[in-house]
């Protein structure tokens, strides 16, 4: 799955932030806690965080612990003029040589020695992203040839087992027995 395999896929960028609002703000390291997420980030818990689906039911599994971006994204958007980078999309971990959006529902990113998570869906771009630059949220959508709205900012994921993430760590992609199931939005 991996489309680039003149590096080792790795960590870029870290992030997280104690406040619900769009960005976040980048760190060297972070923690996650397993079945919690990223340890002093606003959307770390059990049951959902995201504001708009507590108030649709308080009571849900938080699918989103955990929110990744490719790295590619960032150089995508910036050619069309984007001045994005690592933390502004409110993302907690940025990736390189990983084309996560093909990756399965159910696979497992190792990273560092101790870390899992598990890939629960898409990130649904949402108005904020609008509201962050003019045009992005256009930018961050794109359509398949047969149609298929493609959503590219990120995936999302729950932590299997937590530990510490630093920049450079290491990521191994495990792949969930078959037949894969796409991801779709969470």
């Amino acid at each position: 799955m991996d489309k680039t395999r003149s590096a080792p896929a790795r960590v870029v960028s870290l992030a997280k932030s104690g406040e619900h609002g769009f960005s976040k703000q980048a760190f060297e390291r972070i923690k996650v806690v397993q079945g919690i997420g990223v340890e002093g980030d606003a959307h770390a818990g059990e049951k959902v965080q995201h504001l708009s689906r507590v108030k649709a039911n308080p009571d849900q599994p938080n699918l989103r612990q955990v929110h990744l971006i490719h790295a590619e994204l960032f150089e995508e958007l910036r050619e069309k003029g984007f001045a994005v980078g690592p933390a502004d999309l409110g993302e907690n971990i940025v990736t390189a040589g990983i084309a996560l959006l093909e990756l399965p529902r159910g696979a497992v990113l190792r990273i560092g020695p101790d870390v899992a998570l598990e890939l629960t869906g898409l990130r649904n771009p949402c108005a904020q992203i609008e509201a962050f630059q003019k045009g992005l949220l256009a930018a961050v959508l794109d359509r398949r040839p047969d149609g298929e709205l493609v959503r590219k900012a990120g995936v999302m994921s729950v932590v299997l087992s937590g530990g510490e993430i630093a920049v450079g760590d290491s990521i191994e992609v495990l792949l969930p027995p078959g037949p894969h199931q796409p991801l779709a939005p969470v």
